[in-house]
């Protein structure tokens, strides 16, 4: 109890903190250079544990551990089950959505509800990825023995190689000890963050692995602005009856009503190949308006070579070369033939940005 008598009244009574409102003694002391000095040496001490995690990669122990990790994650004919407890376990969580997102089958068991029955949820076939800054996190010992159990793989991000958890994994992804942002050296920040950074890399060298494409992104990510942007151009052009298209031949008294009948602005020229071979839009009426103009054919008046697409190419990528062209709408071609029209209104109707 002598011990307890020199502890300050808030832990032997059991009292929280003071969380009132700051005074306006408090308040005056929060001057903008000294919140803004606090904001850069939280950057400074995070920026060098990365700096330290990059180091680490390229020689020791975890150059040679990470594709290891990498070629087991790859290989494993099941899921990736991702562990940890406290803040350890939140970048776990974020992990495996990231995993989940890019092509690799991952999802976070809390290692508490884990020895209430969710070990179940784990097979011999899945690799486990536990998170323990300290490796001797007590709830990670029940998963721990199962994974030694029934032979599941198990890969250790931890700080401490000689820890329990170290020691029981078939691969330790070693993390350099670096100093914690927070003043007293408790809140975890600088070891989260590389925790985050090392599992993105992960994340990443497995969706460069597999060849994960953009298309296959698509097909995780359908919803929202992200959604919407991994649309391809085959997904929002207009063809078939849609396309104004005119042969060379054909006279501007024949090719302007076909404009307008369309309303996409212009109208595409097509050779007897059916070849897009021109374009003629709004402005080239404008230019070139005169008493002649109804009479010229349309091969007189076009612009050779327009700019074009691919079907495949994704929508937000031809939303900016519409930008960059200072354009509105675009042949969709395939092998020089024109196959759709995209206007710059219909990737924006999609919510394309």
């Amino acid at each position: 109890m002598g011990e307890l008598k020199d502890m300050p009244d808030s832990t032997v009574t059991g009292h929280l903190p003071d969380r009132s409102p700051w005074s306006s003694k408090q308040v005056d002391r929060l001057a903008d250079d000294r919140l803004l000095g606090s904001a850069r040496r939280t950057l400074t001490l995070e920026a060098a544990g990365l700096a330290a995690l990059e180091e680490a990669l390229e020689k020791g122990e975890l150059a040679t551990a990470f594709p290891e990790a990498v070629r087991l994650i790859g290989a494993a004919q099941g899921r990736v089950i991702i562990t940890g407890m406290g803040k350890s376990g939140h970048i776990g969580q974020k992990t495996a959505a990231t995993l989940a997102s890019t092509g690799t089958p991952a999802f976070f068991v809390h290692p508490g509800e884990a020895s209430h029955g969710d070990l179940g949820m784990i097979t011999p076939q899945d690799v486990i990825i536990a998170y323990s800054w300290s490796g001797e996190t007590v709830e990670l010992v029940n998963l721990i023995n199962y994974s030694r159990r029934f032979k599941v793989p198990l890969i250790a991000i931890t700080s401490a190689r000689e820890s329990a958890l170290g020691q029981a994994s078939e691969i330790v992804l070693e993390l350099p000890k670096a100093q914690e942002a927070c003043p007293h050296g408790l809140a975890p920040t600088t070891s989260t963050t590389m925790q985050l950074a090392i599992s993105d890399a992960l994340a990443i060298a497995l969706l460069e692995a597999r060849g994960f494409t953009a298309g296959d992104f698509k097909i995780f990510h359908p919803g929202g602005k992200l959604g919407a942007s991994l649309q391809f151009v085959a997904d929002i052009m207009h063809k078939g009856e849609r396309l104004p298209l005119a042969p060379t031949e054909m006279p501007m008294s024949e090719v302007i009503p076909l404009m307008t009948e369309k309303s996409f602005g212009c109208v595409g020229v097509v050779d007897a190949d059916g070849q897009l071979v021109g374009i003629v839009t709004d402005g080239d009426l404008r230019r070139k308006m005169g008493p002649d103009l109804i009479a010229a054919k349309v091969c007189e008046v076009m612009t050779p070579n327009p700019k074009t697409v691919a079907p495949d190419l994704l929508a937000s990528a031809a939303l900016e070369l519409l930008n960059s062209s200072n354009i509105t709408a675009l042949f969709v071609v395939e092998d020089g033939k024109p196959v759709g029209i995209v206007h710059i209104h219909d990737l924006l109707r999609a919510g394309v940005a």
